[in-house]
This record gives C-alpha cells, sequence and structure tokens, in this order.
C-alpha cells in the first residue's frame, strides 16, 4: 500500500513557504515553494521535512555576503517596503498557487498558470518593466489565459474592466 503525501501547504521551512504541490518525481512529492527573497522553487517535501532544503539558494549566496541588505532587497525592491511591481508579481504568484488567497478560485481554481520563467521576480521585472503609478496587471488579449510575456501589460481600471473574461 502506497503512503498518502502530508499537505504541506502553507507550512513554512526556513525562507520557505510552501504554496501547492507541484506533482512528483521518481515517486517523491514536489512542492511550489515561494523564498523570503521572492524566487519561487519546487522542493521535495522530504528534503523540507528534514531541514536539508532551507531557501531556494539565496541563503548559501547572502553568507558569503551582507546577509542584511540581501535579504532586505530584491533586485532594488524593499522588502519591509515592497514596490508596487513587486506587489502585483507577488499577488500574481499567490492567486494561481495559494489556495488561501482571495480569489484564487478565479485564477489557479480555474487552471490559470505562471510561466515558468516568472517563477523568478527578477525575469518578471525585466519582462514587464517597473509597474506605473495607476496601472495593475492584466492578461491580455487573452483574459483567460495564463501569466506570461505577449499575455500582460499594465491596464487602467478601464482597460481591465473592458478585457474581463467572459461568464459561462
Amino acid at each position: 500500500m502506497g503512503r498518502t503525501a502530508i499537505n504541506l501547504t502553507g507550512q513554512e521551512f526556513g525562507r520557505l513557504r510552501v504554496m501547492a504541490r507541484a506533482g512528483s518525481r521518481n515517486t517523491k512529492a514536489l512542492w511550489l515553494c515561494q523564498c523570503e527573497c521572492g524566487n519561487v522553487t519546487k522542493v521535495y517535501g522530504h528534503h523540507l521535512r528534514l531541514g536539508e532544503t532551507k531557501s531556494c539558494g539565496c541563503l548559501a549566496r547572502t553568507e558569503s555576503g551582507n546577509r542584511l541588505t540581501a535579504r532586505l532587497t530584491v533586485h532594488g525592491h524593499c522588502k519591509s517596503s515592497p514596490s508596487r511591481t513587486y506587489n502585483s508579481w507577488r499577488g500574481m504568484v499567490n492567486r494561481c498557487y495559494r489556495e488561501i488567497t482571495t480569489g484564487y478560485e478565479w485564477y489557479g481554481g480555474l487552471g490559470v498558470t505562471v510561466c515558468e520563467r516568472w517563477h523568478t521576480f527578477e525575469n518578471f521585472l525585466a519582462d514587464m518593466g517597473e509597474r506605473p503609478a495607476g496601472l495593475t496587471l492584466d492578461r491580455y488579449p487573452n483574459p483567460a489565459g495564463n501569466y506570461e510575456p505577449g499575455n500582460c501589460r499594465w491596464a487602467t481600471p478601464a482597460q481591465q474592466e473592458s478585457n474581463k473574461r467572459k461568464a459561462r
């Protein structure tokens, strides 16, 4: 009889917060985790529970550098007072992968995902640029599509309203 995987969603291990189950590899459960630094990574559940994986890799990198600066900033975006751009990215990831997030049922619950490249804030920032004042992240031209380059823009509230998914 096979073992049932323990649900780790919402738990924290070191700098990692488990967002959702990410399938399995070699019969071992994989979990999608968001690191304190903002990166999203997949980690084996047993590595989390045994304390073998505590971060996305940033912990090892910061041990040789300035820990305080590295922990508080992500590519120039301060974590203690997150930028509009960082908040948009984090909201996008949470809507798609954290079941306890308000609105999850309209995003992750309907199968909307974030492209692998945008699981890292740095890549999202490079592709989308800084969020302009008064604009928010919009999936366009396909409002039912995934969050990915070519299907996202910074939009006004009026643009967002006219780009809503059609109700079934």
